[in-house]
């Protein structure tokens, strides 16, 4: 065994259980299934003289869900074992793709789509793929010139703008 895999753990530890996700999920459906009843019910679950009111089919498939969510949680908790759901590294890479991608929904309500697309292509190049500075700038530059003549030159597409492209007059 090389010696740079003897020094790495064999797993990293688990952050959270499929149990415990699995009903979390479950949970969360039953929740979004009693609204959903709650509201139909408001509605109108029941036939009139016309027929199925607004809220009768709708009403009927929250019950569906509401009783597949009861299953799952009841057939989690009479489970013995439980694997891994996500490992600690697991759930680094995935956040270090998930919080960017939600600065960049949020920077591009002030800075425009383009601007906030050249922060994002260039920081994932930098800090995810660890390439050259410089290539990181010129690829999320090109890649949001690209973009701008594409949608607003090529195609007059309406997309967010933020204060550089009002610099210009877009």
């Amino acid at each position: 065994m090389p010696p740079e895999e003897a020094q790495q753990p064999a797993e990293s530890p688990a952050v959270a259980s499929t149990r415990s996700v699995d009903i979390a999920v479950s949970v969360l459906l039953l929740a979004l299934a009693g609204v959903l009843a709650f509201d139909n019910w408001r509605t109108g679950m029941s036939w009139d003289s016309t027929g199925p009111q607004a809220g009768y089919f709708p009403f009927y498939l929250s019950m569906i869900l509401a009783g597949a969510s009861l299953y799952g949680i009841f057939k989690e908790l009479a489970g013995r074992t439980s694997e891994p759901f996500v490992r600690r590294e697991q759930l680094r890479r995935v956040l270090q793709v998930l919080v960017p991608t939600i600065a960049f929904c949020v920077l591009m309500q002030w800075l425009g789509l383009y601007v906030a697309s050249f922060f994002l292509i260039a920081g994932f190049m930098r800090i995810v793929g660890r390439m050259a500075l410089w290539k990181s700038l010129l690829a999320g530059f090109a890649f949001s010139i690209i973009m701008f003549l594409t949608f607003d030159v090529a195609f007059d597409v309406i997309m967010p703008k933020g204060p550089l492209e009002a610099l210009f007059g877009y």
